[in-house]
């Protein structure tokens, strides 16, 4: 027998877009029973103000399989931004999901095994659904391609380490790289 997928955890990383409608994804899968569990359940059952936890749905009474809980990483304020986090951002998750699924990423037989906790960071400042959910959905699913690869590798980090890191936010002289 095959042994199952995720026995444990496995841990991904992605970020996709650029400007106020980009998306940046964390995911944790891992198997019901297991610590992922624990950390998925503690999540949903205690949630803070302004980042409330909850089930990721492709349609109403239509949770994405894996059954993926979808953790803000910013307070939903304004209308614009709740309908981005609820919305867009929400839909986009699920379909990033799905799609890792149809595509043999992750095993359709231990879907219902299996769990993502996905935090989710939704710029305030987002003016374009749209464009935030296709921005989400691949960050999803390149998060959870990540986390199944095991990508990137420790080689890869110290590469780019080395070249010097980076984000959206904030990139280092080279001077200040300079030990």
């Amino acid at each position: 027998m095959p042994s199952p997928f995720a026995p444990t955890a496995r841990i991904g990383e992605s970020f996709a877009g650029e400007g106020a409608n980009a998306a940046h994804t964390n995911v944790v899968i891992g198997r019901k029973g297991g610590p992922v569990e624990t950390a998925w359940a503690t999540a949903l059952a205690t949630p803070s103000a302004g980042h409330v936890p909850f089930v990721t749905i492709v349609r109403p009474s239509v949770p994405v399989k894996p059954l993926t809980l979808f953790v803000p990483k910013a307070a939903a304020e304004g209308e614009l931004h709740q309908r981005a986090t609820w919305g867009s951002a929400q839909a986009g998750l699920a379909r990033g999901v799905a799609d890792a699924v149809q595509d043999g990423l992750l095993p359709a037989e231990e879907a219902d095994d299996l769990l993502i906790i996905a935090a989710i960071w939704v710029n305030p400042a987002v003016d374009d659904l749209d464009v935030s959910f296709r921005n989400q959905r691949a960050a999803a699913y390149e998060a959870v391609r990540a986390a199944v690869t095991g990508t990137p590798t420790v080689a890869d980090v110290l590469a780019a380490a080395e070249e010097g890191p980076a984000n959206p936010f904030y990139a280092p002289t080279s001077e200040v790289l300079t030990r």
